[in-house]
């Protein structure tokens, strides 16, 4: 009786997590943007004051004792690091030369990487469905670019499109990252994280410019609120809900985060989508969730089901139920990878 209500409360605990580490996501950019810091400079900054904060924090929990680190695990853990640190700096650059908007969505497109990365260097099974979710993921991609044949042969904004490239660029190595950490088992996600933000302090050295630092005044607050708040706090916030939540509820509240970057650029920056854009937007969602979620098309599947006689409805409500319990257990793996950072953000994750 007492586990049956603990339950809901657990879960509703951790979708209000989960959602407030989206929120947090989202008010990302403009964090990047009002900085004023170059983007290797942000990310190194982001490293440097993310490590402290989420240094502490695991500190006070305990989490270095019995830490669960082999010399593989950290290695791969510093591997994912190597990726997921110029994610980053990908991803802050494509803020500057396109948009908020356009720059998260385009980065929306990493689980379809995941997947097609896992299939040449796993082997991972590649269904019928899921090329077609691919298929429209596609198409709200070209529509969420908004490229016209201008930018194509020169005539057009040449840094808007170098944007776009950076997005996508961003989105593979989230999806290496990914593929990478997942790997490591058996380690509290924090001290992964923890691991690849060291590992970016030192990565990134050679490529900031710290003397650009001496005029940041107040924007400082903006680059220490990227490692504490957009760090340390949005991770324990999202660890935390992985573990109360089931995978369609993380697959749904992930999309939080592209609805408030988006609605951040407009508030902030007064930036809109196109009608375009817009259309290609829910493709893109769907197309992710479907792939997350396992959702497959059968709609003459469903009509002949319908009309079967009792029996073979029995029969096909049993399939449809192993069906379903198939894919709901491979997008709690892809979940169990977003925990682990790198992990997907899923999509949720390391951001």
């Amino acid at each position: 009786m007492s586990t049956d209500t603990r339950a809901p409360n657990q879960e509703t605990r951790g979708a209000i997590e989960l959602t407030l580490a989206m929120v947090l996501s989202g008010t990302l950019g403009v964090f990047v943007i009002e900085s004023g810091a170059s983007p290797f400079n942000v990310v190194f900054f982001r490293c440097l004051f993310g490590t402290v904060t989420l240094g502490l924090y695991c500190l006070v929990r305990g989490f270095f004792k019995n830490h669960g680190f082999t010399a593989r695990k950290l290695g791969l853990a510093a591997l994912g690091g190597v990726f997921i640190v110029f994610n980053w700096a990908f991803l802050f650059e494509s803020y500057e030369r396109t948009s908020i908007s356009v720059a998260t969505v385009v980065y929306h497109t990493q689980p379809f990487y995941v997947m097609l990365l896992g299939a040449l260097i796993f082997r991972d099974r590649l269904t019928a469905a899921k090329f077609g979710w691919l298929g429209v993921a596609f198409v709200g991609l070209v529509l969420v670019a908004g490229v016209s044949a201008s930018d194509l042969t020169g005539g057009g904004d040449g840094a808007y499109l170098a944007g776009l490239g950076y997005a996508l660029l961003a989105a593979v190595f989230y999806a290496v990252s990914t593929l990478i950490t997942k790997r490591v088992t058996g380690v509290r996600p924090h001290l992964v994280a923890l691991v690849q933000l060291v590992l970016g302090i030192f990565l990134l050295l050679p490529f900031t410019t710290l003397s650009q630092t001496r005029h940041l005044g107040a924007d400082w607050g903006w680059l220490i609120g990227l490692g504490v708040i957009h760090t340390c706090v949005m991770y324990v916030l999202m660890y935390s809900s992985y573990q109360k939540l089931p995978t369609p509820k993380i697959a749904v509240l992930a999309f939080v985060y592209p609805a408030v970057a988006m609605l951040m650029d407009w508030a902030v920056y007064g930036h809109r989508v196109s009608l375009l854009q817009a259309l290609g937007i829910p493709l893109i969602v769907a197309a992710s969730l479907g792939i997350n979620l396992g959702w497959t098309f059968r709609g003459r599947a469903a009509k002949q089901a319908a009309a079967s006689s009792a029996g073979g409805a029995t029969t096909g409500a049993t399939t449809s139920t192993a069906t379903a319990t198939a894919g709901a257990t491979t997008a709690a793996a892809a979940a169990g990878e977003t925990a682990e950072p790198k992990i997907e953000i899923k999509s949720g994750g390391t951001r």
